[in-house]
């Protein structure tokens, strides 16, 4: 695994941790595990060929990663119940985007 994927996957896990500690404190854990909940979007992989492409930009390429979707993510995010998973899924876009910038 290259350096640009090994990084890009310590992201996923470690800037929802900093974020849950910085502004939930109080339920840091619950948070995070709800932000890392957000993973479940990368089951849209499945219906690639090949599943996994170190060199493929996600963003646009897979149904759970296009304009759409990441509208209805701020939607969850903008609501008390779902702010958590919400903001995972719009983190989890995010980081896929700037993964595909350090591609180029």
């Amino acid at each position: 695994m290259s350096l640009r994927a090994t990084l890009h996957l310590l992201l996923h896990a470690a800037i929802p941790a900093l974020l849950a500690l910085l502004f939930w404190r109080p339920q840091a854990v619950r948070a995070w595990m709800w932000m890392m909940a957000a993973f479940v979007i990368d089951l849209d992989h499945l219906l690639a060929d090949p599943i996994y492409a170190p060199d493929r930009c996600s963003i646009g390429f897979h149904p759970l990663h296009t304009a759409p979707a990441m509208l209805a993510y701020a939607g969850l995010a903008a609501w008390p119940r779902t702010r958590w998973f919400g903001f995972g899924l719009v983190l989890h876009v995010l980081l896929d985007g700037l993964d595909c910038v350090l591609m180029r």
